[in-house]
């Protein structure tokens, strides 16, 4: 009898030992440090457990760890708080005389609690994210970090986050001082480089709208200044260098800024690609969403909850379709030469806006591009842009400057005709004469201007006539004119001082321009200049009778000479 009791005490003894195992929580490894890297992610190396409510302090949670449901958390591990705590624990064994850091990956987050024992017991905690001023935090910086206690033993650390309507997915990672200053400078370089050049192309977009008067550019530089900000809310940069002490406006911004830079592109989209050209209704459905976009950001920033976030977010989504059809129909149908380098350009931020809105969505977990891929996709479009808005522009500019010029330009060619060039001759001629300098006229005839028109039409005819102006033009300098004197003739007056050699250099280069095949005349069909140099002063004495002494001396060329140029007084 006494040996069965015996045998039923160690039965209970192994019972009671065998549930106080099975309810024991496994703890995760202990990182010891200083490690093989001076970066050290935890993945793997924490354990998590989502509280319910928020009412829980951190003894209380020590108290009772051994009974909560801890779990590894996993690389890539989503956790949706909206009203909930999210508690993290790790141990460290500090051996390195060096300070160590453990850094959250994201910006923008609610709060950020980290726990450790003091020497006496009592927990220590520390706090950062939106909740506290940036200059306030632990470690001020763009992203929450803590400086790990170096007590010479292992200590387990507990870290408490509440982040509502949006999934916090920020990993945790160690490093060591030297690390994360290095880590810190080559982020200060690149984003200081970034939004370097952001304002610099702004400015000089605001400056090119005013003094042009070009919507475009006024588009482009509202667009860039907001989408801008909004990366530098995103990012952290406003928390931590722009409005620190503004805690309300740093929790908004980082809803409200990026929000409306998604309205400010699709307006800018529209105001570039012109969908009223192609469809009214297209026009229509664009300013509809631009202004349901608009109002989801702002009541979004009013009353935030995440059914009106992901409706904005769903919104976002078909901006990013309406964009993409927008720029399908333009590279389709786009009748300007630089619209389809303005559609390339939106195509790098197009791209990587997909990735934050998946994380938006929760379909993908807190990565390098969710949370920097707008801002890489901007520093590739910026440049392609800003290089297609300033084509355009220039186009633009010059067809507004030839049309201004034709009552002192030719309608055909846009050299100057032969009013503009008589008063123009008359004052090189007095400065030459003045300065005792020499000055050339030379007077160029189109010579199979009749083989042609005989043989390919005025149409053709007329693209030659442009093409021996363009030749014209390369061979003046800034300070020299070009003009059309002529249905075949042309003037090209070289301010002086000159020299015959230079003279007789620009009459070679316009003889051969033309004999080269140019691109807007049929294949085999190539001009034949003569040309003709007055070296001036000498000769006659006025502009008029110059013109007509060179005008002589070109008709008295035979057509099909095979000497092209020819000197009058050199």
């Amino acid at each position: 009898m006494r040996g069965c009791l015996i045998v039923i005490r160690w039965l209970a003894a192994l019972a009671v030992l065998a549930c106080g195992l099975a309810s024991a929580q496994p703890r995760l490894p202990v990182v010891v440090l200083p490690s093989e890297h001076g970066v050290l992610p935890l993945d793997g190396l924490v354990q998590f457990w989502e509280e319910p409510g928020r009412e829980y302090k951190v003894e209380e949670i020590v108290a009772e760890a051994a009974s909560l449901p801890w779990a590894t958390r996993p690389p890539g591990k989503q956790h949706r708080l909206d009203g909930k705590a999210l508690w993290l624990r790790f141990d460290v064994d500090m051996r390195d005389s060096k300070p160590w850091y453990v850094t959250l990956s994201s910006s923008g987050i609610d709060r950020v609690q980290l726990f450790r024992r003091a020497a006496d017991g009592r927990w220590v905690a520390l706090e950062a994210g939106d909740s506290v001023p940036v200059s306030r935090w632990p470690v001020p910086g763009r992203l929450p970090t803590f400086e790990l206690a170096n007590t010479g033993a292992p200590m387990t650390y507990y870290v408490r986050v509440e982040h509502d309507r949006v999934d916090f997915g920020a990993e945790l990672t160690l490093y060591s001082q030297a690390e994360l200053l290095a880590a810190r400078e080559r982020e200060q370089l690149l984003m200081g480089a970034y939004f370097g050049i952001a304002a610099l192309l702004a400015v000089v977009a605001l400056a090119n709208a005013a003094l042009y008067r070009d919507r475009n550019f006024l588009a482009y530089a509202v667009y860039l200044i907001i989408f801008t900000l909004g990366q530098v809310a995103y990012l952290g940069i406003g928390a931590q260098h722009l409005w620190d002490r503004w805690l309300d406006w740093n929790a908004s911004s980082t809803f409200l800024l990026p929000g409306l830079s998604a309205v400010a592109a699709l307006w800018f989209v529209q105001v570039v690609t012109e969908p009223a050209r192609f469809s009214r209704v297209l026009n229509l459905v664009v300013w509809a969403l631009i202004l349901a976009l608009l109002v989801a950001v702002l009541f979004d920033t009013w009353t935030p909850s995440r059914p009106i976030f992901v409706a904005r977010l769903m919104l976002t989504s078909a901006a990013l379709v309406v964009v993409s059809a927008l720029i399908g129909l333009v590279w389709q149908r786009g009748d300007q030469p630089d619209i389809r380098l303005i559609a390339l350009g939106f195509v790098p931020v197009m791209v990587m806006a997909l990735f934050p809105l998946a994380r938006g969505f929760g379909l993908i977990p807190n990565s390098i591009f969710t949370r920097y891929g707008l801002a890489i996709g901007a520093a590739v479009e910026m440049p392609i842009l800003f290089y297609a808005m300033t084509l355009r522009g220039s186009r633009r500019r010059e067809a507004q400057a030839r049309a201004s010029a034709l009552p002192k330009s030719d309608a055909l060619t846009g050299l100057a005709d032969l009013r503009t060039l008589m008063p123009r001759l008359e004052d090189v001629l007095a400065r030459a004469r003045s300065q005792k300098h020499a000055c050339a006229l030379l007077g160029v005839r189109l010579a199979n201007h009749d083989v042609i028109t005989a043989e390919y039409g005025r149409e053709t005819l007329d693209r030659a006539l442009v093409v021996a102006a363009s030749h014209l033009r390369r061979a003046a300098s800034d300070m020299d004119m070009a003009a059309r004197v002529g249905e075949r003739d042309f003037a090209l007056v070289l301010e002086g001082p000159t020299t015959p050699d230079v003279a007789t250099s620009r009459a070679q280069q316009l003889v051969a321009s033309g004999l080269r095949q140019a691109q807007a005349l049929p294949n085999g069909l190539t001009l034949k200049l003569q040309v003709v140099i007055a070296m001036l002063p000498a000769g006659p004495p006025d502009a008029e009778s110059i013109l007509q002494w060179v005008a002589e001396t070109l008709s008295a060329f035979p057509p099909d000479s095979r000497k092209q140029i020819r000197a009058l007084n050199t």
